[in-house]
């Protein structure tokens, strides 16, 4: 059931990641955090920042690492297959029929239309993400980091696997905050 589970969640993820990568994060999160519960949204915010300081596609690393940690080597070919499939198949399909119909404008339409919904799938996964961030960190070091890495990737052109290395980096040398113990304290007895 575990096998099936993963090709569902990740056939899903390929099947209805229409845009690419950045489309596709947001249905991943969906799948393995809210749904089948395999990560915990700390555990997938690693995945995605390692995921993204890496070459290649997102959804296929983020398949094969996910699928490994659910259920090992079979469980990532499983996932990689389930999530490059839907595209092979898609691909073959659209560009044998919708190469004669590429200069109609419902074929354009249907591109376009796709942009703002990514956009907003996107949005919701950042807001998350910094709802997440100001409960570890707090805002002001949340939106230091945030507006510092948007000002550097805009408009110094600094890679992002640059920015996702310094800030492991910085993750390396701040200092932590202490989690206290749940354990009530016991009254002094002077």
């Amino acid at each position: 059931m575990q096998q099936w589970n993963l090709f569902i969640a990740f056939f899903r993820v390929g099947m209805l990641g229409y845009g690419g990568g950045p489309s596709s994060i947001p249905l991943v999160h969906k799948e393995v955090v809210d749904k089948y519960e395999w990560l915990s949204d700390d555990d997938f915010s690693d995945v995605l920042a390692l995921g993204n300081s890496l070459p290649g596609p997102i959804a296929t690393k983020m398949a094969g690492y996910i699928g490994y940690r659910v259920s090992g080597v079979i469980g990532m070919l499983n996932a990689i297959l389930a999530t490059i499939l839907p595209t092979i198949i898609i691909m073959i399909v659209l560009i044998t029929s919708l190469n004669s119909f590429r200069e109609q404008p419902w074929v354009n339409g249907m591109t376009n239309a796709v942009v703002p919904v990514v956009g907003v799938m996107l949005a919701k996964l950042t807001y998350d993400f910094f709802k997440k961030a100001k409960v570890n960190m707090g805002w002001m070091v949340t939106a230091i980091l945030g507006l510092g890495s948007l000002a550097l990737m805009e408009w110094g052109n600094v890679h992002p696997g640059i920015l996702i290395f310094a800030l492991l980096l910085y993750a390396l040398v701040s200092p932590s905050k202490k989690v206290e113990s749940s354990k009530p304290k016991e009254a002094s007895s002077s």
